[in-house]
């Protein structure tokens, strides 16, 4: 029976469920709930629906009006810098709990054959101690880290995206971003996602009367099917494409900021905005299964995790084992578990206690696939990391994939952290602070809001970057380009890497590569989550007997992702998000 090939979502939910709980409670035998599931599933087949399709460019991000403001950039002649740009600025007005100027992120740009990635990761203020959110017996603050702008790095988004464009836009500066202006000026339909978010968040949003006067209005969560104008955020944009990035890091907008942070006690100050420089650096390169592929490094950990699980399973011959079976997924989480205890000494490129040249080193991962037992878990608490002297040598987030008509490519991530960052909606400015700053190891060795355990390498300290998981990723070979990532948190790489093993490794198509159930490890805690159709029950059965914990959760990423092959493109996004997939075709349509 292959996983993702069977209905009944919700009696295999509950019967995983009782397989997890059970073991733990009352020790029901794998075998007799292995049975209890295949009384409850029954095998079915499932259709994919197609990717769109046309020959002038793609977009994919997670809101329809965001990727229509994407598609409308390619249509008047931009190239992938320009749509992907007002993509994101779109995603700041439509998307506000993920996608916002007072955020930062990632991108991957691949022109040509040259590939770089620009990093607008946010910082931690001047004012930032590594002691800012512990109370005086050196135990973590509840909330301190997450809520209000004490929780704020300095935005790097408008920086960022600017550079972006800067460096590799051919549209005017105004024009790219005129599609998000007119969605803030002229207003946008709320989705139900959008108010399901707020709904989560409304106590969070309440707390700041900033913000409830303009997402709760009438003390409620805007509703899906109205239409929302936000007409400080306009003006804001509005002067950003007068006068770039000065617009927002200087004067009486970057002031407003700071007035903001210090009225909720914040360090966050205008200068911290001013100083901000976004940073070009070289990619994460690696081949794997015949593709090359680029990502992120450091301060994102995503591209080093993406290139260790891939050259581990390459060295198990993880593509010969049958697929859906037991050995590919136990594979899969033992190269999971490792790379994970590896991104404990991860950090700013300033301070992290190894890096890609490492971490990727031919000898470290012969060495790390040679740990693995192909029938055996390994306990997370027996998985070391990486040392010196061993080897010599988000949860909100949003990402959006842009190809234009030449084959060119932008993978973006971006983030405010937690669903609608810190809280605080800066007034006069219209956009949200992020809550960065949980991403360091506040209380280094304790788990983040994801579960991540972090160490020192990743402490608070002035102007660092803070680590991230994000993945923007693309991977080529030949003239087929695939471009891919997703929002989740640590959740990331995992959802991004089997997406891309779906396409290089299976051959699936677009659509379906991304439609896929999925798994996910990260090496603590030590469970094996899983999506409720990605294992089948004598696949679970039979990794329950090699000593992994099962844990059924709803959802694994949200992929968004654009192909190039054939002189064709598509674009797909993922069934487990509303956003949308669009492509520019021959006849304009």
């Amino acid at each position: 029976m292959e996983a993702g090939k069977f209905p009944g979502r919700l009696q295999y939910t509950r019967a995983m469920m009782v397989l997890h709980s059970s073991r733990r409670r009352v020790g029901v035998s794998a075998l007799t709930l292995v049975l209890l599931l295949a009384a409850l599933v029954t095998t079915a087949s499932a259709a994919h629906p197609e990717a769109a399709r046309g020959t002038g460019g793609a977009v994919s991000s997670a809101a329809p009006a965001a990727t229509a403001a994407g598609i409308e950039i390619l249509r008047a002649g931009g190239n992938a810098a320009d749509a992907a740009v007002a993509t994101a600025l779109a995603l700041a007005v439509v998307h506000p709990q993920a996608g916002n100027l007072g955020g930062g992120g990632f991108a991957v740009v691949r022109f040509g054959d040259e590939v770089a990635t620009l990093d607008f990761r946010e910082t931690a203020p001047a004012g930032a101690t590594p002691g800012m959110f512990l109370d005086r017996k050196g135990e973590p603050r509840p909330e301190a880290s997450l809520v209000g702008p004490l929780a704020a790095g300095v935005p790097g988004s408008p920086a960022g995206l600017a550079e972006l464009h800067a460096r590799r836009g051919r549209l005017p500066w105004a024009q790219v971003v005129a599609p998000a202006v007119r969605l803030a000026r002229d207003g946008f339909v709320v989705t139900r996602r959008l108010e399901a978010a707020l709904t989560a968040e409304a106590a969070l949003l309440a707390e700041f009367p900033e913000t409830a006067s303009v997402w709760l209005p009438g003390g409620r969560p805007a509703a899906a099917g109205g239409l929302m104008r936000l007409p400080e955020l306009a003006a804001t944009l509005e002067a950003y494409a007068a006068k770039g990035a000065p617009a927002i890091t200087e004067g009486p907008l970057a002031a407003a900021v700071e007035l903001a942070s210090r009225r909720h006690g914040g360090v966050l100050r205008a200068a911290d905005l001013t100083a901000y420089t976004p940073v070009w650096r070289l990619p994460v390169r690696f081949s794997a299964f015949g593709w090359e592929v680029a990502s992120m490094p450091l301060p994102s950990a995503g591209g080093i995790v993406l290139g260790q699980t891939c050259g581990m399973l390459e060295r198990l011959g993880w593509a010969a084992k049958p697929r859906f079976g037991a050995d590919r997924a136990h594979l899969l989480a033992e190269a999971w578990r490792r790379a994970y205890a590896d991104r404990f000494l991860l950090g700013d490129p300033r301070t992290s206690l190894a890096g890609a040249h490492q971490l990727l080193a031919p000898s470290w991962l012969e060495r790390r696939a040679g740990e693995i037992n192909p029938l055996r878990a390994t306990p997370s608490d027996r998985v070391r990391s990486w040392s010196r002297a061993e080897v010599p040598e988000s949860r909100e987030t949003t990402h959006l994939s842009v190809l234009d008509g030449d084959g060119n490519a932008v993978a973006l991530t971006t983030t405010l952290n937690g669903s609608f960052g810190c809280g605080l909606l800066v007034p006069g400015v219209g956009f949200l602070l992020n809550n960065e700053m949980d991403d360091f190891a506040t209380a280094p060795g304790r788990p983040n809001l994801y579960g991540l355990v972090q160490g020192e390498a990743n402490a608070v300290a002035p102007g660092k970057r803070m680590l991230s998981s994000m993945s923007p990723t693309v991977a080529w070979r030949g003239a087929e380009v695939v471009v891919l990532g997703s929002p989740g948190g640590s959740r990331i790489p995992t959802a991004t890497v089997q997406v891309l093993l779906n396409l290089i490794v299976d051959g699936d198509e677009l659509q379906a590569a991304v439609d896929r159930p999925r798994l996910h490890h990260q090496w603590q805690p030590d469970a094996l989550l899983a999506e409720p159709e990605a294992l089948a029950p004598e696949t679970a059965s039979a990794l329950v007997s090699r000593g992994h914990e099962i844990r059924v959760v709803d959802q694994l990423g949200e992929v968004s992702a654009v192909r190039r092959s054939g002189g064709v493109v598509s674009a797909a996004q993922d069934p487990r998000g509303p956003g949308a997939a669009g492509v520019v075709r021959p006849d304009g349509d």
